[in-house]
C-alpha cells in the first residue's frame, strides 16, 4: 500500500498527517478511504477539542496520485467513486472540533479543494495553490471551488480553474484563503499553538461559533458538489474527454468538438 493517513491524539488535540512524502503526498485510493475513516473516528471523539492536517515531507499534499486512481475501487463506476469521495469528505462538517491546515510547499488539486472545507488555513512562506484539473480534461469535482469562490469571487477563480495557473501565498493571504504565513520552521509550533487556544475554550461556545459560520456558506458548497457529480460524470463520457486523451496518447494536437 503505497502512502498513508496517521491519526495521533494529544490530549484534547488531534493530528491528522498526510504521509506519503516520496509523492509529495499525492492521495491515493487507500489513502482517500484511510482519512474518511479518520474523520468518521473524529466524530465520535468527544474528547478532541481540535484538529490539526498537516503532511510530512517537501508538500503538504501534491493532489491525486494518477496511476492509482481504480486501483482499489473494485466494480464502482466513476459516478459511484464520486459519490464515495463527496460522501466522505463531506464527514468534516459533522465534526465538533475545528479543523487548521497547515500548508508547506504545495497544496494541488482535490487535496488543495479538500482543506478549503476546513475552517482554517495557515501557510509557511513559499507555499503555492493550484487547481490543474481542467489542464487535465476534467473539472475540479471536490466541493473546494463553492468555497473559493466565496473567498476570492468569480473572476479569480475562473483564472485558477480555467488556466490552471499557481497562486502564491502572499496571494492566497490577501483574498482570505489563508489567514497567515509563517516562516516553515514556525509552521507546526504555530497549528499547534492556535490548537491549543481553541481547545483551551469552553467547547459548548466553539461547537455553536463554528455551526454560525458554517450555515453562512455549506448549502453553497453542497449545491455546488451536485453540479459537480453531473458534469463530471458527463464529461468522463463525453466525446472531447475522448478525443483529449486519444490526442495526448498519439502525441498530436486534439480536434474537439464541443460534445
Amino acid at each position: 500500500m503505497s502512502g498513508k493517513v496517521r491519526l495521533d491524539i494529544d490530549g484534547a488535540i488531534a493530528t491528522i498527517t498526510n504521509d506519503n512524502p516520496e509523492k509529495k503526498n499525492a492521495f491515493t485510493d487507500d489513502m482517500d478511504a484511510q482519512l474518511f475513516a479518520v474523520l468518521s473516528e473524529l466524530r465520535q471523539r468527544k474528547d478532541v477539542r481540535a484538529i490539526i492536517w498537516r503532511g510530512d515531507g517537501t508538500a503538504w499534499s501534491s493532489g491525486r496520485d494518477v496511476g492509482s486512481i481504480g486501483n482499489s475501487a473494485g466494480e464502482m463506476t466513476h459516478h459511484e467513486l464520486m459519490n464515495r469521495g463527496h460522501e466522505g469528505i463531506l464527514r468534516i462538517f459533522d465534526l465538533d472540533a475545528p479543523i487548521i491546515v497547515p500548508f508547506h510547499g504545495w497544496a494541488i488539486g482535490g487535496s488543495f479543494q479538500r482543506a478549503l472545507l476546513c475552517d482554517i488555513r495557515i501557510a509557511a512562506e513559499g507555499t503555492r495553490f493550484m487547481l490543474p484539473e481542467v489542464t487535465h480534461g476534467v473539472i475540479p469535482d471536490t466541493g473546494g471551488v463553492a468555497r473559493l469562490f466565496q473567498m476570492c469571487g468569480h473572476g479569480v477563480v475562473s483564472d485558477m480553474v480555467l488556466t490552471g495557473r499557481v497562486m502564491p501565498a502572499e496571494e492566497a493571504l490577501s483574498h482570505g484563503v489563508i489567514s497567515r504565513i509563517v516562516p516553515v520552521d514556525q509552521l507546526d509550533a504555530t497549528a499547534r499553538e492556535m490548537a491549543e487556544k481553541i481547545a483551551a475554550a469552553p467547547q459548548a461556545t466553539v461547537k455553536m461559533a463554528r455551526k454560525v459560520i458554517q450555515h453562512l456558506s455549506e448549502q453553497e458548497v453542497r449545491t455546488s458538489m451536485a453540479d459537480e457529480n453531473v458534469f463530471q460524470t458527463f464529461i468522463n463520457k463525453s466525446e472531447d474527454y475522448a478525443e483529449f486523451r486519444a490526442a495526448r496518447a498519439e502525441n498530436r494536437a486534439p480536434k474537439y468538438s464541443g460534445s
